[in-house]
């Protein structure tokens, strides 16, 4: 299966990316093509322009600018999100990928008002998640991220498609331990993929 895995975290040493390159190569492991999208290396431009907005409805022109990311989520057959979650969201960075990428004709048609999700290609979604906060504060705020993942995007792709969503919260008080083992779920779940 060939899988995009999104990742927004901009420090090379940082935890994130140890769970990124786990994602990975754990996927790899289980015999998946994975495409590996590092937002932050790739130099993203989350900004969504006055133009990207003038042309947002005008199907294809709307991907001028982003075109192969639209090519990479539309060739993509299971979609993988590792990111951190800051403020209770997502980065900026991912959240322009979202609102530059995710676009009419790409992912979603609008006929007379009408959204149809276009999606429905992507059999698996799964998110891998830290979280500076406890479990019981992002429950506190309705934890966005876990709402997104699993009601917003799983209503795009395919009907009834596995969500995986792993969570590490508490990031601000891990501890060695904690982080390790983290990091071996995220493992053992990316080669059950």
């Amino acid at each position: 299966m060939r899988v995009l895995v999104l990742h927004s975290h901009p420090q090379e040493a940082s935890f994130g990316r140890a769970l990124f390159h786990k994602t990975c190569e754990s996927l790899e492991k289980a015999g998946h093509q994975v495409d590996p999208c590092n937002l932050y290396e790739e130099g993203f431009d989350p900004v969504l322009s006055a133009r990207d907005r003038d042309i947002y409805h005008t199907v294809p022109d709307n991907r001028e600018l982003v075109d192969g990311y639209c090519e990479r989520l539309l060739a993509c057959e299971a979609l993988v999100i590792c990111t951190p979650v800051w403020n209770f969201g997502f980065p900026a960075i991912l959240k322009g990928y979202f609102d530059r990428v995710w676009l009419p004709g790409v992912s979603f048609d609008l006929e007379n008002g009408k959204l149809t999700p276009t999606l429905r290609h992507i059999q698996k979604l799964g998110a891998v998640m830290t979280y500076g906060g406890s479990r019981w504060r992002a429950l506190l705020v309705g934890d966005p991220p876990r709402k997104i993942v699993k009601r917003v995007i799983r209503a795009q792709i395919k009907l009834g498609a596995p969500v995986n969503y792993l969570a590490h919260y508490d990031m601000n008080n891990c501890t060695p331990e904690t982080t390790s083992a983290f990091l071996q779920k995220v493992g053992a779940e990316m080669e059950k993929f």
